[in-house]
């Protein structure tokens, strides 16, 4: 399955793609219960976690990216969906409050430069979660669903960017501990898997749900200071004739 808007959309019309739609939605929800006033965007293909914000939230967009195409959203009323370069979004700075990436990061060929760009229109004070497959999880392995394409990342590296783009992790957890496989049974344990591996902290779900926060003050990086040639005058001496050369 090629991991453009055509096949994320059809991922999550199966019953496979509605469990990780409430999995993981849930778990977004939990962390911004008071949304109330707010701005969100979602970046990626965020569309199918979106709907439980719009009610109470300001201003609800979504943005995707130009190699994945986008879809009309939402279905009702005119769209809130746009066709954008991620990593250079045309919003200015510190104008969302909260940012749902899901589908994005993993497939991003510059991560660094899409996390610096969420870092400048994040208000101060604002929240970003990042939905990324897991390298750990049986999710990352199959390319039969959306999280199986692109860079699997482990909790470590997921560390390293964050720390790198200036943010600060608040939340830490794991989700899709069901097979990703189109199995009845399996459909209908998703949530006694979720509630047991969630109860026990068990490691092996399918994504990291990561929250953070932005740093507001960037350090300053000191550049090696360049050093500049000093010219010297060059002195010159008399030169003597030798004996018994005739003048000119």
């Amino acid at each position: 399955m090629a991991l453009d808007v055509v096949g994320l959309r059809a991922f999550y019309e199966t019953a496979l793609g509605e469990v990780a739609r409430r999995v993981v939605g849930r778990m977004v929800r939990s962390r911004w219960e008071d949304h109330a006033g707010l701005r969100v965007l979602g970046i990626g293909y965020p569309t199918p976690y979106l709907d439980g914000f719009r009610e109470k939230a300001q201003r609800v967009l979504a943005f995707m990216p130009a190699t994945q195409g986008v879809v009309h959203w939402p279905l009702d009323g005119k769209s809130a969906t746009a066709l954008v370069e991620a990593s250079m979004t045309p919003l200015p700075d510190q104008s969302i409050d909260r940012i749902l990436l899901v589908h994005a990061l993993e497939v991003e060929e510059h991560p660094q430069d899409l996390l610096e760009e969420i870092w400048r229109i994040l208000a101060p004070g604002g929240r970003v979660v990042i939905v990324a497959p897991s390298r750990t999880g049986l999710w990352a392995r199959v390319d039969t669903t959306p999280f199986g394409h692109g860079h699997p990342y482990s909790r470590g590296q997921l560390q390293t960017l964050l720390q790198e783009a200036q943010f600060l992790p608040v939340f830490w957890g794991e989700a899709l501990y069901v097979p990703p496989f189109q199995r009845v049974t399996l459909l209908r344990s998703a949530p006694a898997f979720e509630r047991i591996a969630g109860r026990f902290s068990l490691p092996g779900g399918g994504v990291h749900v990561v929250e953070a926060t932005k740093q507001l003050y960037r350090p300053i990086v000191r550049r090696a200071a360049r050093r500049i040639p000093v010219l010297v005058e060059p002195v010159l001496e008399p030169v003597l004739e030798p004996e018994g050369a005739e003048p000119a």
